[in-house]
């Protein structure tokens, strides 16, 4: 087929441009020809068809093939669809039909390293010709699952599928037609593959593969074909029998990274995200339309209880101290969470609840091996993946924390008093232990689960009375551990608790100033817990003399800290201080807009330097211009200060009101706001803002209008 390409495309020179010139320019190799050659043909006729010969030809540095791969993508994504109304085409439709053979017929011939590349191009070609310029693809794919391109059929099927994933009801029409045309071959593929005795790895890519392909098929709705209770239990069969499957052994990474993305785990993780995603949005009658209801109610009585027995195995694998990749643990006890609320099931699970609660999810809270390397080796992840709500997707600790919360609210009469006796045995074996001996980690884990609990506890008598005993008595000592992440955890579980009505005033006042001296805590962690629990108990004062005196020594640590980590919380803290003071941070002003300016460029030119700025960084840039906005209004009936900051905050404003500051562009508009009305005079400086402001409302930012008023 590639020499098929080859005679019928002939270009003898697009090899060699990428050899010399497309790799010369990623690898610097010496007398290379000059790039600018290659994009000389890239919008001649049979263009695209000469790159897939390069790319599917074997006997090419795969190097150049890669670069190929990359190019071929690139060209595809910007030019397969016009972009805008009435742009000519750039593709003949000659070529279009080539490329989409071409594509079909190779994706899966050529190295992983060039499919992902390919499978780009795919999924652009699938979402703007499918079905309408396209309409043999599905043909194909049902043609292929029944002969022996099975991985390809798949590959293309999974691409094709997960187009309309998030499609609402309207757009979702041609998914009844995959469904008809392809889950009947499907569902045999997959049974047969289920039924052998010793699958290898490549057994278990293919099972991924269909279990993907029926995610995105059931994500938004289960399509009514697989209403018929026939067809469903086919398909249930199968993916129980893959859950009550063990995990092979042979053949798993020792690498913690390699073995939880080994393709037997991720056939796991994919299996339980489906039982978890048919039982928590069609799995419950009271949230469905009527003629949805008698499949829920199916659900229910068949498979909700199966899955929760097979659920519970799976956690009783980490019980026993075996491996379970944290991602299949955090969803596990999300359908544990989920289960707690529903009779039948919280029924079933309640006769192995407290070994659920005390010997799995508990140790799940606990302070553990991989805590202490990551605290001890790199505190900055520590402290990002502590605060990163993407994380918590993945975490087993916050997926235990979730269960505790929901099963004190729905089931708190039978289970919280039994829960904090627990609790206050850990208490008890901690306090009576010898310094040397002490279950460090298992403290953290009550403490833990005591902040956790604490909206319930604040409320529920007799706990709400004795917690500020319980502070007192278990958590303020812990300022003064010798362990780093009882300190933190610590600074946190006074943080949770900094607004309850403490009988004695010097127990409020004694947890502030050991919050305030974490600030200077010399573990990284623990100053970041620090300023979050600072907050909390600014506040919660209600004598501000407590702060007054030890507030430019607090801001002073607290800027030191911004100069550290990139973290929103840092800047919520700040705001909240200069909230609560008012006019009264006047002295402070210009060196408070200083520092959150210098922040905010901080956060800008790591965007720069890493082409994509993390979600903690932009929530942090976010949070530096709300800071300064709302410093600016705790001063301004002082307008003499307003003309001392102009020239702190011009250079960002002169840059974030042009494209460069589309995500901010709201936050630059209130502090240029201030910066007009409370000052006594418009600096020339400040006038030459307005045509910035002008062209963007003009060209990109006219949602702004309003605003810019």
């Amino acid at each position: 087929m590639v020499a098929h390409i080859g005679n019928h495309f002939k270009c003898p020179n697009t090899g060699l441009i990428y050899s010399g010139g497309v790799t010369g320019s990623y690898f610097s190799f010496p007398n290379a020809p000059p790039t600018h050659k290659l994009f000389q043909y890239q919008y001649t006729p049979q263009h695209l068809v000469r790159l897939l010969q390069i790319i599917v030809d074997g006997n090419c540095d795969l190097a150049v093939r890669q670069v190929a791969s990359i190019h071929f993508k690139n060209f595809i994504g910007k030019n397969w669809a016009p972009h805008e109304p009435g742009e000519q085409q750039k593709i003949s439709p000659t070529d279009k039909a080539a490329v989409r053979d071409y594509l079909l017929e190779f994706i899966v011939r050529v190295p992983s390293l060039l499919r992902v590349q390919l499978g780009e191009c795919l999924k652009t070609i699938i979402n703007a010709d499918y079905p309408e310029h396209w309409p043999a693809l599905l043909t194909w794919v049902k043609c292929h699952l029944q002969d022996q391109q099975v991985y390809g059929a798949l590959y293309v099927l999974r691409i094709l599928s997960r187009k309309y994933e998030f499609k609402s009801e309207d757009e979702r029409t041609p998914v009844y037609l995959i469904i008809d045309e392809a889950f009947p071959p499907l569902l045999n593929i997959f049974n047969r593959l289920v039924q052998i005795p010793s699958p290898t790895i490549e057994i278990a890519e293919l099972i991924k593969l269909i279990c993907k392909i029926f995610w995105s098929s059931i994500y938004l709705e289960v399509p009514k074909q697989l209403f018929d209770p026939n067809v469903f239990n086919a398909w249930m069969v199968l993916f129980l029998a893959m859950l009550e499957r063990p995990v092979p052994t042979e053949g798993q990474p020792t690498d913690p990274e390699q073995r939880k993305s080994w393709e037997w785990w991720k056939v796991k993780k994919w299996t339980v995200h489906i039982m978890n995603r048919l039982y928590t949005r069609f799995g419950d009658p009271k949230l469905l339309k009527p003629e949805n209801k008698p499949f829920a109610q199916m659900f229910q009585k068949h498979y909700a209880g199966k899955i929760l027995e097979c659920h519970l195995n799976l956690l009783n694998v980490i019980r026993q101290g075996g491996y379970l990749p944290d991602r299949v643990t955090n969803l596990v006890l999300q359908y544990l969470s989920s289960s707690i609320s529903k009779s039948n099931t919280y029924q079933l699970l309640k006769p192995q609840l407290d070994i659920v609660l005390f010997e799995i999810i508990f140790p799940l809270m606990c302070f553990n091996d991989n805590d202490e390397k990551l605290w001890r080796e790199d505190p900055h992840e520590y402290v990002r993946k502590g605060y990163d709500i993407i994380e918590d997707l993945y975490s087993p600790r916050t997926a235990s924390i979730d269960f505790i919360t929901e099963l004190v609210r729905k089931r708190g009469k039978e289970n919280l008093q039994k829960f904090l006796t627990f609790i206050v045995e850990v208490y008890r074996r901690y306090d009576e232990a010898a310094p040397g001996y002490k279950p460090y980690r298992q403290k953290d884990g009550a403490l833990l689960a005591v902040g956790a609990l604490c909206d319930k506890l604040k409320q529920t008598e007799p706990y709400k009375s004795q917690l500020e005993q319980m502070l007192v008595q278990h958590v303020f000592p812990e300022f003064r551990s010798q362990v780093g992440h009882l300190r933190a955890k610590a600074a946190w579980v006074a943080g949770q608790y900094a607004s309850i009505n403490f009988a004695d005033q010097r127990n409020f006042s004694a947890a502030l100033h050991s919050v305030v001296a974490g600030l200077r805590d010399p573990e990284l962690p623990v100053r970041v817990d620090s300023v979050f629990a600072l907050r909390s108990f600014v506040e919660a004062c209600k004598d501000l003399n407590e702060i007054r005196p030890i507030l430019p020594q607090l801001l002073d640590e607290f800027f030191k800290l911004m100069n550290e980590v990139e973290n929103e919380d840092l800047v919520f803290t700040l705001e909240t201080i200069v909230d609560k003071f008012g006019e009264e941070m006047a002295p402070y002003a210009l060196g408070l807009c200083q520092n959150l300016a210098a922040a905010f460029w901080k956060c800008m030119q790591s965007a720069e330097a890493e082409e994509d700025l993390d979600e903690s960084g932009a929530l942090a840039a976010v949070g530096c211009l709300r800071a300064i906005s709302t410093i600016l209004e705790s001063v301004s009936r002082l307008p003499h200060l307003f003309p001392q900051v102009e020239p702190i905050l011009l250079p960002i404003m002169q840059r974030m009101l042009t494209t460069d500051g589309q995500e901010v562009f709201e936050e630059v508009l209130e502090i240029v706001s201030y910066m007009t009305y409370f000052s006594e005079t418009i600096s020339l400086e400040m006038w030459s803002l307005w045509p910035l402001m002008i062209n963007a409302l003009d060209d990109w930012a006219i949602d702004f209008f309003e605003k810019g008023l």
